[in-house]
């Protein structure tokens, strides 16, 4: 890398890392804790990339993209932020940021975008900003991996003109992805419709719809369930789309490609509507975002004027190690419910595992079909991680990432098992003590001894 680099942030040891990686790598940096400072560095012409966070001491890295794009209109911006929410990733994006990073980030990932930004040309026009809404009402919530990959995919895509196949199982927000993507759109002033098959009955069925959506957003909720007749009258009506035309979206439970191949859904109608695919990842490969969902649940009901909620800890657990089969959907109708019937301010353990015997059946987080190998289904979950990042490489460490993921239960489930006894525990997995030691350290695993009979 060849070239200078701003970098903003109040964390001292964030730039320090990053001064001594970019330093590393033959750029020159210069590094400051002030926003201030930042935008005077940009308007004496120094630097050829920055790197800003979003919350500084004496400003916002979001707020001063216009400024600093007016002052330089080819200086490229990546924006790093731990206030990981759809809403930041949409902003960054709007504001003409030229890449965006969640943090905690990826370093290696964080210095090839580095690389890339020093390397590229702004291309894309500023944009109009959009209608700006509280955190706590944000249509999608979640900070892992798969949803800031889902996050910085609507925000790529919201305002292009392609046709957009949402997939993801029932109730993990297939419907708020869309909306997503049409409120924050430069169309979000015009009409949002849905429509099933009813709306495409009839000589005039299809020119209904047409005319009450008016070049907004089109959406075509569960797809599949069209019969082939119904299929035909929509590719028809794609196809004689009036000017302005509107933006085209179906969402779909999974399977569309299959069902495709077995006849059972128009191959013409399937290359129309998959312009871009969005794959909504379900509850259970987000374990992580429970605890923010919960809140984010418990704070809309605390506004709309219901009793002030709180989880205990072993609650929490509870809600983490629930499979969620109904999703988000399911996860949220239970907090509702818990709200409502527990009369204390703090949602204990047992009154959490009283509302659970109330739901399907319980499933672990990576449950395998009906006879499947656990390499199968492990196969199954790792496909579905690199299709969340739309056809780019996930960042850097990818094994090392995955094997930890693997290891921590896998030493985790093996010391319950031995009531904590670490030398019974490495004869089990047929390890090294001296090993055992090691990782149960290094993956920060705490061991509580106790009589287990196994």
């Amino acid at each position: 890398m060849d070239g200078t680099v701003l970098v903003a942030d109040d964390d001292r040891t964030i730039r320090t890392v990053l001064t001594q990686a970019l330093t590393r790598a033959g750029c020159k940096v210069h590094a400051t804790a002030s926003m201030v400072t930042l935008l005077r560095w940009v308007e004496e012409g120094k630097g050829d990339l920055v790197v800003s966070d979003v919350v500084m001491p004496d400003g916002n890295g979001l707020d001063a993209l216009p400024h600093i794009t007016k002052a330089r209109p080819n200086l490229p911006v990546i924006i790093i932020s731990a206030q990981n929410t759809i809403m930041t990733a949409i902003q960054a994006t709007e504001k003409d940021a030229y890449d965006y990073l969640p943090k905690p980030f990826d370093l290696p990932d964080l210095m090839k975008r580095c690389a890339k930004a020093l390397e590229a040309k702004r291309k894309s026009p500023a944009i109009s900003q959009p209608p700006v809404k509280d955190e706590d009402e944000l249509p999608l919530v979640g900070r892992t991996v798969a949803m800031q990959a889902l996050y910085r995919l609507i925000a790529r895509v919201m305002n292009t003109d392609l046709s957009v196949l949402i997939l993801g199982e029932s109730g993990t927000g297939k419907s708020l992805v869309a909306r997503a993507i049409h409120d924050f759109s430069d169309r979000r002033s015009l009409p949002f419709v849905v429509v099933g098959e009813r709306d495409l009955e009839g000589v005039d069925g299809p020119a209904n719809v047409l005319s009450r959506v008016r070049g907004g957003t089109l959406v075509f909720d569960e797809i599949a369930d069209l019969s082939l007749e119904a299929q035909a009258r929509v590719v028809r009506m794609l196809d004689s789309m009036p000017e302005p035309a509107p933006r085209v979206m179906a969402a779909n439970q999974s399977g569309l490609a299959e069902r495709t191949e077995q006849g059972l859904f128009r191959e013409d109608l399937f290359y129309r509507l998959s312009g871009v695919t969005l794959s909504v990842p379900p509850l259970r490969e987000r374990v992580e975002d429970i605890e923010l969902l919960a809140a984010h649940f418990l704070s809309r009901s605390d506004r709309s004027g219901g009793p002030a909620k709180f989880f205990s800890d072993e609650a929490m657990d509870l809600l983490r190690n629930y499979s969620w089969p109904g999703n988000v959907r399911q996860f949220e109708h239970a907090i509702k419910r818990l709200v409502v019937t527990v009369a204390e301010e703090q949602i204990t353990e047992a009154q959490v595992e009283t509302m659970l015997r109330n739901q399907p059946a319980v499933s672990t987080t990576l449950r395998a079909g009906e006879g499947e190998k656990l390499s199968a289904s492990v196969f199954k979950h790792l496909r579905r991680y690199f299709d969340l990042h739309g056809g780019e490489l996930p960042p850097d460490g990818l094994y090392g990432r995955i094997l930890r993921e693997i290891e921590m239960p896998l030493i985790e489930i093996a010391l319950d098992a031995t009531g904590g006894n670490q030398a019974k525990c490495a004869d089990l997995l047929g390890i090294n003590r001296n090993t055992l030691r090691k990782k149960i350290t290094d993956l920060d695993i705490e061991v509580t001894r106790r009589r287990k009979l196994m």
